[in-house]
């Protein structure tokens, strides 16, 4: 049974038609008294709760209710309803232990949506992790690894992948974070539809309209050709949110309206067009405390992360290394049309005890490089020796005096441009930033660099 408390007969009567054609037992009550009365004698599926009632519109009472109804019945969904204005009392919600929220007036497929959504992961939780194995049906999307930190995060994966929960990616810098959206999509009902990823590290705060949601010809001075955004090319499928830590405040504002409401408006067209998404973001960042210091909006901040996965780094997987140097070295070999290489027993104990502060990607650089600045076909431990290079040693040094923070900056990516050739994902790695991050420096300072 799904229970609906709200003090506005017209939306009782709209959702329970609602749901009462999609199958769904309902119960609609007006107020906290009368939903009480429910909780107490029978658990509900989910719950859809209003947060103002009559006597006072200022979230109070709803919150108080959510708080009576978790102790009842903590593990019931509650899905918050409030007007867009009161977000905020949404997001105090969350704290408290709601599901999620919806703004009113909503979108009935999106709706719909996060019901069935809550529905499913409510059942789930309540059944064992069903572990992945070989054979299984379950597409890894290329991700390498056995270890338990890895196999724990694709059981996680496996179980909510069919829902359309949106789902939050967090890990170090060259996890491999974007493998982890694929698999999400590629083991959901979306699988045979767009998967479109975006960087927004690499996004300027003026094109991020265009970007996303497209323009019409002649919306402003270079819009010389109607454009697509990538909300409509995700249309039915997934959209992979990447660096979602990077976006500003004002872009923030723009992407919780088409994530909450599901709809946009392209730039130039002010008729609104609806878009059914799946959400999956990533960040290296530490979002919380980003919401502490008010640069990233605790509203989106509980739009993207209904579930949360962590990535581990290399160096928590570390039995993963030497399938890992494995695949990369096969991969580099093929490519360039090469023997297959390798490794001698000391190579593979020195590959796995080395920190790997850049990760994975870091990891794939030193097998690529040194199988091809070797030549050889049996690798050894001083081969990877020559081309390693520790993490302290890799800090550029000069002489500081008299320079600012922004000059000491340039002149690190300058002399870390020239000591890597001007190997863009070496240079990250070296400095210890995102790919993304070091193309927004390099415009920042105006440093033209030849790949």
């Amino acid at each position: 049974m799904i229970l609906i408390i709200d003090d506005d007969s017209a939306i009782r009567s709209s959702l329970s038609f609602m749901l009462k054609r999609a199958k769904y037992d309902v119960q609609a009550v007006p107020g906290p008294k009368e939903a009480i009365e429910i909780v107490r004698s029978v658990a509900p599926q989910l719950i859809l709760m209003d947060m103002n009632f009559t006597l006072s519109t200022s979230g109070e009472e709803g919150l108080t209710l959510l708080k009576q109804v978790k102790v009842f019945r903590p593990d019931v969904p509650v899905i918050l309803m409030t007007a867009w204005g009161s977000i905020q009392l949404a997001v105090q919600g969350m704290q408290a232990g709601a599901f999620d929220f919806i703004t009113k007036p909503w979108n009935n497929v999106a709706l719909m949506q996060r019901i069935e959504t809550a529905l499913e992961l409510n059942s789930q939780d309540k059944k064992a992790e069903v572990p992945v194995e070989d054979n299984d049906g379950f597409n890894r999307s290329h991700i390498i690894g056995k270890s338990k930190a890895l196999m724990d995060v694709l059981a996680t994966i496996k179980r909510i992948a069919r829902t359309n929960a949106s789902v939050l990616i967090t890990g170090e810098s060259g996890t491999g974070k974007e493998l982890i959206a694929e698999a999400v999509h590629l083991n959901s009902p979306r699988s045979k539809k767009p998967f479109v990823k975006v960087n927004l590290g690499g996004i300027s705060h003026t094109l991020f309209e265009s970007e996303m949601f497209g323009h019409k010809k002649g919306a402003f001075t270079d819009a010389t050709a109607d454009r697509v955004g990538r909300f409509e090319l995700a249309d039915k499928g997934t959209i992979f949110l990447d660096e979602i830590g990077d976006l500003d405040l004002s872009c923030q504002v723009k992407l919780l309206r088409v994530l909450q409401e599901q709809t946009f408006e392209v730039l130039g067209d002010s008729r609104p067009r609806k878009v059914d998404i799946r959400v999956v973001s990533a960040t290296n960042a530490d979002l919380r405390q980003m919401v502490q210091e008010h640069t990233f909006r605790e509203d989106l901040f509980y739009r993207i992360n209904l579930i949360t996965v962590h990535l581990p780094a290399l160096r928590e997987r570390r039995e993963d290394i030497p399938l890992l140097v494995r695949h990369f070295a096969d991969k580099q070999c093929e490519s360039n049309g090469l023997p297959k290489v390798e490794f001698t027993s000391e190579a593979m104990d020195y590959l796995s005890r080395l920190p790997y502060p850049g990760n994975i990607r870091e990891l794939k650089n030193l097998v690529e490089r040194t199988l091809l600045v070797s030549g050889k076909e049996i690798l050894t431990a001083d081969d990877f020796k020559s081309q390693y290079q520790h993490p302290i040693e890799q800090k550029v040094t000069t002489n500081l005096q008299g320079m600012t923070l922004e000059e000491i900056e340039k002149q690190t990516i300058l002399q870390t441009l020239e000591k890597y050739n001007n190997n863009m994902s070496q240079v990250a790695v070296a400095l210890g930033i995102s790919r993304a991050a070091l193309y927004r420096r390099l415009e920042k300072y105006n440093i033209q660099v030849n790949d």
